[in-house]
């Protein structure tokens, strides 16, 4: 059987999503509490996308492959029962075995919350990131339009970057602030390692002044990862969720994000 779960947490205290050797990952502590529930050695889970170090899932959907016959609310239920508290289980659901959490999903989306104050976070820390001179709006407006659209995005790509090729789409940037925090949305087919935190830094530096709009399009035109800002911190990063075709009949993937700025 083939069951789709669906996971929201708070990245602040575990080392990304993907399982390491120390134990301290989203992936390792999910796997763990599933393995207790079933009574199994270990289930192994594929997730939709990865996150890093500091960085939260508002909707991660995983599947795995089990025999242990039991309804969806008791594999919520259960589960969370041996997960910690900034890890919890949404929904689960049978899946047929074609479906695959990565390669069904028909786009991702991220959300970055920034702090725009002179005084850096204190009840927020670990879940916005932080600039103390303004940012302008209009100004990262217009530099995010040149980004959208199919390109090759290896200016924003980490040097450890495992994807097969740099070119993707991005389909949707939102830019709004809400008093003193600003939100930036994205959707996009797919994203490269550190993608969304070094656009980030760009327009970052060219809301606050140090470049001018159309540098966004001379980054990206380079190809080239030094021609682009520093990486952004992870802080503020939420992976906002895939996006299924409704085929699939899943839950609502759509996060329940309006309690962000």
């Amino acid at each position: 059987m083939r069951l789709a779960l669906g996971i929201c947490y708070t990245g602040t205290a575990y080392q990304g999503w993907q399982s390491q050797s120390t134990g301290l990952t989203i992936q390792d502590k999910l796997e763990k509490a599933l393995s207790k529930f079933a009574d199994v050695p270990r289930i192994s889970t594929l997730c939709a996308g990865r996150t890093d170090a500091g960085v939260h899932g508002l909707m991660q959907v995983v599947h795995f492959d089990t025999e242990l016959d039991r309804d969806t609310h008791s594999w919520v239920r259960g589960t969370n029962r041996y997960l910690p508290s900034d890890i919890a289980v949404q929904w689960a659901q049978v899946m047929p075995e074609s479906f695959h959490c990565r390669a069904s999903a028909t786009g991702r989306r991220y959300i970055y919350v920034v702090l725009d104050s002179a005084v850096r976070p204190s009840l927020e820390s670990g879940r916005v990131g932080w600039v103390y001179r303004p940012l302008a709006e209009a100004s990262m407006r217009k530099a995010s339009q040149h980004l959208l659209g199919e390109h090759d995005f290896s200016s924003f790509r980490a040097s450890s970057c495992q994807a097969l090729s740099p070119i993707k789409t991005l389909r949707h940037i939102r830019i709004t602030r809400h008093g003193a925090y600003w939100r930036f949305e994205f959707e996009g087919n797919a994203f490269l390692h550190h993608m969304i935190r070094n656009i980030m830094g760009c327009l970052v530096t060219i809301g606050q002044g140090h470049q001018h709009p159309d540098w966004m399009r001379e980054v990206l035109l380079a190809q080239s990862r030094d021609a682009a800002a520093p990486t952004f911190s992870p802080d503020g990063l939420y992976f906002a969720g895939p996006i299924y075709s409704p085929e699939w009949g899943l839950p609502d993937t759509t996060p329940a994000f309006d309690w962000l700025p």
